[in-house]
């Protein structure tokens, strides 16, 4: 199983712990924001990671690749059989991949990868964000975060989890935390799930890598 993408994207980190929590063996092969090569174009047509292979099947987009794996190996389901609960892991995913990751990219980029890329950069955009956009996100993440240890659908780890926590992993790497004292029950959810090995691992890797 290949994962192409760097791991500090939220999207490729969202297959990479999804894949870790279900103890399967991924090679993680990094891209730069540079042109792709013809191999990775073939997988994902558009540019964008993360691109996915599995022997000779080849898939790109992140939602996609983990609804994938998670059929393809069914032991340590982590997208709930129940309809209802399977309606909820979708939408939290969705409120991960377009909402959360909307409010922390201008944060990300602007403070923490185009600095260190040499690129140009724009703080006013990522002030804005941090203004305007974040604190929506966090409030409602406030309003749905369980009691400590527990998660957000059922009584064990999920893809609603994997996907809400990988945005806050970006924001993290810019300075930005979930403030307790607004967001106790946020932040309490977030760094228990974020204290996983599956994301553990590789939130050292990126900070090694990358000085975050």
């Amino acid at each position: 199983m290949i994962v192409h993408g760097s791991s500090i994207s939220p999207f490729v980190r969202k297959v990479l712990v999804f894949a870790a929590e279900k103890g399967l063996a991924c090679e993680n092969r990094p891209t730069g924001l540079g042109p792709k090569s013809d191999e990775f174009m073939a997988i994902s047509p558009f540019g964008k990671i993360p691109a996915f292979e599995d022997g000779d099947y080849k898939l790109c987009d992140s939602s996609a690749i983990v609804h994938y794996v998670d059929a393809a190996y069914a032991a340590t389901p982590l997208i709930p059989a129940d309809p209802k609960d399977r309606g909820r892991a979708v939408w939290f995913d969705e409120y991960a991949d377009t909402i959360m990751f909307a409010a922390f990219a201008p944060i990300f980029w602007n403070r923490a990868l185009a600095p260190r890329l040499k690129m140009p950069f724009d703080e006013a955009l990522a002030a804005k964000a941090e203004a305007e956009a974040v604190p929506p996100v966090l409030a409602y993440l406030e309003s749905i975060a369980p009691e400590a240890g527990a998660y957000l659908i059922g009584d064990s780890l999920s893809l609603a989890d994997i996907a809400v926590c990988c945005p806050l992993v970006n924001g993290s790497y810019a300075g930005l935390t979930v403030d307790a004292d607004k967001y106790p029950r946020a932040a309490a959810y977030t760094a228990a799930i974020l204290a996983r090995p599956s994301f553990a691992t590789l939130i050292a890797a990126d900070k090694a890598m990358m000085g975050f």
